[in-house]
């Protein structure tokens, strides 16, 4: 397989899984550059492909007019703002699974390229295996009759994670290709695991699909597995089909003419031999990488594109909300049990008009003299105060406290439990993770170098600000920075670059001058916590809990392998 395409591409991340997308964009010769943070591999990778260019900053990569595809291998909190980083900048966008932390982040991405008209792809591998292909085409041609239930499992003895659960790491491929062969959205969706290496992180999950047809499925996914077992069965009412990626080429899909027959009202089961479908021996991501250099130049929609990203997301929403409250059914059509306001629809970036009455939005205190515009959703328990708008897309999550005066959005992102004091302005490209809390009057930016004369909201920057981080009083938040987990800003700082997990900064520009505990304690030398006692360790520029896990770490963000 060849292909000349008119642009090249850059990887970002070079790991486990992206050193694997390195070596097919070379193959297809489409590789520009590699971006890491680890100087040694970008040696090492020098010495592999000579001529390839190397940095390690996202930065030089949208720097670079040769490069015209952004293929994003990075952990996956980091995907949402990489990914909106490289659409703004006019680049085509490929993003390793899932598509980013959230489906609301997922959407923001795919109307970002929609306006933008750039190339925004997905990396579900197993829709470029050729026998999945062949399988697609049985169930669209009936020749397996009408499926009554699908089910998949993907088990092996690691590979065991600490960042996520086996929901996360393994189940987004196996969501992916069930929705494709049911053809509709599930309507319920259970999941249940079990925890036996750490008490917060599950090892073990099963999730059930229900379809408004009737079609059920189920997902077993496993790292406690003595084997390795990728199998995926599809039952029809005419044949049965089994895709197992652990055969010889040869063997991976087979079907079975199995007949039941009505006996004196008793049912008889008549087997029949398994039939082999031969496919196309080839590489899945030597295909996928065709297909994204392809959507680049003929500016076609890839096969797995945004909104099948989003797609999957809503299901593993739903699957970890479910797993979170012991099984309970969750609807996969949204993110949050939440209902937008009643409010008329507002002009771009003005008010709706009124405010909405406080009993609108179930479970919503709202104020009444707040505005929220059309089209906003509230996670229940959250409370508005005097004054204050929120714009139309953004999306606010469960018991936050939003002070007065405050504005939010349009299209912002706020996680649960988060609290904005009073006078405080929170603008489009700005995320808020779960627990982080805003001081009074302090400032986002969102673009470096402002003027009146000049617009420049093309070139405003997206800020992250991880989960349980502090930002004091009258700070000021430069944009286009991660301010880490747990992070502690100044009453005053101004942040001029990334903050580290942990991290106390103080003063302008913003220096560390310490590190502090989950707690809201700074830790003494040995990076113990002097009140809850918990212990730390670096680990890269930052430091991470011995005796605490991040919940939003817990709901898993990344996985490398199929």
């Amino acid at each position: 397989m060849s292909h000349t395409p008119r642009h090249g591409v850059a990887v970002v991340g070079s790991g486990y899984w992206g050193r694997n997308l390195v070596r097919n964009f070379h193959a297809l010769g489409a590789l520009e550059r590699i971006c890491d943070t680890d100087a040694e591999v970008l040696r090492r990778f020098r010495e592999q492909y000579p001529g390839v260019r190397t940095c390690m900053s996202l930065t030089d990569v949208l720097a670079d007019d040769g490069v015209r595809g952004v293929v994003i291998a990075t952990p996956a909190e980091k995907h949402f703002t990489q990914a909106r980083e490289a659409l703004l900048s006019g680049r085509d966008v490929y993003v390793e699974k899932p598509l980013a932390l959230a489906a609301a982040e997922g959407r923001e991405l795919v109307r970002l390229a929609q306006a933008e008209g750039r190339v925004l792809m997905v990396g579900h591998l197993l829709h470029y295996h050729p026998a999945f292909l062949e399988l697609m085409r049985l169930v669209e041609s009936g020749e397996l009759g009408r499926i009554n239930y699908m089910y998949s499992q993907r088990l092996n003895l690691g590979k065991i994670r600490r960042e996520e659960n086996s929901l996360w790491s393994f189940a987004p491929h196996d969501i992916s290709i069930l929705l494709a062969l049911a053809g509709e959205t599930p309507e319920r969706v259970r999941a249940v695991g079990g925890n036996y290496l750490h008490q917060r992180i599950a090892d073990v999950t099963v999730t059930h699909l229900d379809f408004p047809s009737g079609l059920k499925a189920h997902i077993f996914v496993s790292w406690l597995h003595p084997f390795k077992e990728q199998r995926l069965v599809v039952v029809g009412d005419r044949k049965m089909a089994v895709l197992d990626d652990t055969r010889p080429w040869p063997e991976k899909l087979a079907t079975y003419a199995h007949r039941i027959d009505w006996e004196g009202h008793m049912p008889i089961p008549t087997r029949a031999d398994e039939a082999f479908h031969p496919v196309a021996e080839d590489e899945p991501l030597r295909r996928e990488c065709q297909h994204f250099l392809e959507c680049m130049d003929q500016r076609s929609a890839p096969r797995t594109g945004g909104e099948e990203g989003v797609r999957v997301l809503d299901v593993l929403g739903a699957a970890q909300r479910s797993l979170e409250s012991g099984g309970a059914p969750q609807c996969a059509a949204s993110g949050r049990e939440t209902a937008p306001t009643a409010a008329p629809e507002s002009e771009p970036g003005g008010a709706a008009g009124h405010a909405p009455d406080a009993g609108s939005i179930p479970g919503v205190s709202v104020h009444e003299s707040a505005y929220v515009d059309d089209g906003v959703r509230i996670g229940q328990g959250t409370k508005i105060w005097h004054f204050s708008h929120i714009m139309r897309g953004s999306d606010i999550g469960r018991d936050c406290r939003i002070g007065q005066s405050v504005v939010i959005g349009p299209d912002v992102r706020i996680g649960d439990g988060c609290k904005v004091q009073n006078n405080v302005s929170i603008y489009s490209g700005v995320t808020l993770e779960d627990g982080v809390f805003c001081g009074p009057s302090m400032v986002f930016t969102n673009v470096r170098n402002p003027r009146c004369h000049i617009p420049r909201m093309h070139e405003a920057l997206p800020t992250l600000v991880r989960a349980g981080a502090t930002l004091g009083a009258n700070c000021t938040i430069v944009c286009g920075h991660t301010i880490g987990r747990s992070a502690f800003v100044g009453a005053g700082a101004v942040v001029t670059k990334d903050v580290p997990d942990h991290a106390l900064v103080l003063g302008n520009p913003a220096r560390r001058t310490g590190w502090m505990c989950a707690c809201g304690e700074q830790l003494d030398d040995t990076l113990t916590c002097p009140v809850c006692g918990a212990h730390h360790e670096m680990r890269g520029p930052g430091l991470v809990s011995l005796d605490q896990t991040n919940p939003r770490a817990e709901r898993g963000t990344y996985g490398d392998e199929v």
